[in-house]
């Protein structure tokens, strides 16, 4: 895929600003993609669209193919004769921050409304539309019954440690996790333990749930079909405004999650279903002990056996739904970082060769050349990483609050960009804002930021901005809250931290005609025009 020069912003749905507690696919998604028309902008990045599970992130999902169903509009829904405002329950929201423990189940009685509304009068467009939905997505009949069963058994477990199928489970994991932990995947109902029949997909014990739990089946089925009709009546806008969506894929999915259980053979799992190793990365420049992300690794030899199907199903999913696809941590496509499971830490890993260059030869044979990827290359990158982007053609990442704490020869710093192949951001949602990073920064990096820029520092964020679309980089990328001037208190997300993640959101008021001004001007003073989807 050929790009031409053009910027955007990053901001997660979920930051966007609504009354009912989080960002949602309704009417602010549309008034934001307003804004970057109107600011001159051509690009959106969203973070992953799964469904979250523990610990709220979107790196950590349900599935790989379903849409997160907490971001449905009920105000969408409301249009669409599925609600009425009787259905909604009050109650007062943080307009800065995600409060996932109100807003999930104040949001799941809101759906379950629009479900019965739905049962009992279903317009028949609508009906149609969901039947035919149904249809054609494969992966949906294993993510309905997955959510159902693992709801189920979350509600029939309760805080009960002496019955014998949890002493079964404790013995099982006991000296590999701590006492909190196994306790936690319990009574979360990780899919493994469940009924022993079920965990390993028996034909009959399928069947035997797909009945028994049949009316959440269906809804779960139903929450889909509304995500993607409002997903793809917000992507409908944003085009027709001249905005192009990027999508996020993380390289790794969830264990909890349908893709695991629907295709063990395809993971890294002992007899038991347990991960034999997981992800993570060694000591980073976020943490001294790594990052453990937990995550089952593939079991690539079988993965290649079926020509890597699952793979491409994956990409074609997110192409389908999105204009441009960031593929995250694309370094473990050359080698990947295992850790066995239960370490604490992911201090006593290593690297591992993955089959990158067949696997992209598959999805190159499956769905065409030049497809439009971004390749998150961060972290520790070997001469091998770099050689398959290379390969690949794909443009890789700069971050630029990573450039001033080295000295010139950083490769972060624009003047070392060999070519025009590469996405710079000022921050990603891993960083502090830049407010909150110059603040914090040694006075070293400061001194070298003011003076490489030529600049006080006061303004931090709209410095690193106008840095950044100044760039030969293809495209050039902020967090909104860079935009907002925004400072530490709006990080969305610290890597290697359990909890407080991913809970941004800005007011209905914050963007304002000065910023879109200010947007346009360096997009037309650097060139920054558009898009071009045209393939060389």
């Amino acid at each position: 895929m050929t790009f031409s020069r053009a910027s955007g912003l990053l901001a997660h749905i979920t930051s966007l600003p609504s009354p009912y507690g989080i960002g949602d696919l309704g009417p602010a998604a549309c008034r934001f993609a307003d804004f970057l028309q109107s600011a001159g902008q051509t690009l959106w990045q969203v973070l992953p669209l799964g469904v979250t599970s523990y610990g709220d992130s979107p790196y950590q999902s349900f599935s790989t193919f379903a849409g997160n169903h907490y971001l449905i509009s009920p105000e969408l829904l409301i249009a669409d004769g599925l609600l009425t405002d009787a259905d909604i329950p009050a109650l007062a929201f943080d307009a800065q921050r995600v409060d996932f423990g109100s807003v999930i189940p104040w949001k799941m009685t809101v759906l379950r409304a629009a479900w019965r509304n739905y049962q009992a009068s279903p317009p028949a467009a609508l009906k149609k539309e969901f039947a035919t939905f149904c249809k054609q997505h494969a992966w949906l009949d294993d993510f309905a019954l997955f959510v159902a069963c693992k709801f189920h058994f979350i509600a029939a477990r309760q805080n009960d440690y002496e019955t014998p199928e949890y002493q079964s489970y404790y013995q099982r994991l006991a000296g590999r996790l701590s006492d909190n932990q196994i306790k936690d995947c319990y009574y979360g109902a990780v899919w493994n333990s469940w009924p022993a029949e079920l965990a390993a997909r028996n034909p009959k014990a399928l069947s035997h749930w797909r009945k028994t739990l049949a009316d959440d089946v269906t809804f779960y089925q139903f929450l889909q079909f509304l995500f993607f009709r409002q997903w793809g009546q917000l992507k409908t806008y944003a085009n027709e405004r001249g905005i192009r969506l990027i999508g996020d894929i993380p390289i790794f999915v969830a264990f909890d999650s349908a893709d695991v259980w629907a295709n063990q053979s395809l993971f890294c799992l002992d007899a038991a279903g347990d991960p034999n190793e997981v992800a993570g990365v060694p000591p980073d420049y976020f943490s001294a002990t790594g990052q453990l992300w937990g995550n089952p690794l593939y079991d690539w030899a079988k993965h290649q056996e079926q020509d890597f199907a699952w793979w491409i199903d994956r990409i074609a999913a997110l192409l389908a739904t999105t204009d441009i696809v960031r593929i995250d941590h694309f370094r473990a496509f050359a080698a990947y970082w295992a850790v066995p499971f239960g370490e604490a830490t992911a201090v006593n890993g290593q690297w591992k060769k993955s089959p990158g260059k067949a696997l992209f030869a598959a999805i190159e044979k499956a769905l065409g050349k030049n497809l439009p990827i971004i390749a998150e290359d961060l972290g520790i990158i070997t001469p091998d990483v770099t050689a398959l982007r290379e390969k690949l053609g794909l443009p890789g990442m700069k971050v630029l609050q990573f450039a001033f704490d080295a000295d010139a020869a950083s490769d972060h710093l624009p003047h070392n960009y060999p070519d025009s192949r590469t996405v710079v951001y000022t921050g990603t949602h891993d960083n502090d804002t830049t407010l909150g990073w110059y603040g914090a920064a040694n006075d070293k990096a400061r001194d070298y930021f003011r003076r490489y820029l030529n600049t006080s520092g006061e303004a931090a964020g709209w410095d690193l901005i106008r840095l950044a679309w100044s760039t030969n980089a293809v495209f050039a990328i902020a967090p909104v809250q860079d935009v907002l001037g925004a400072g530490a208190q709006a990080r969305m997300n610290t890597p290697g931290t359990a909890s407080g993640n991913w809970q941004y959101r800005f007011s209905a008021d914050a963007l304002n005609s000065g910023q879109a001004e200010g947007l346009k001007y360096l997009s037309q003073l650097y060139g920054r025009n558009g898009l071009s989807t045209s393939a060389p």
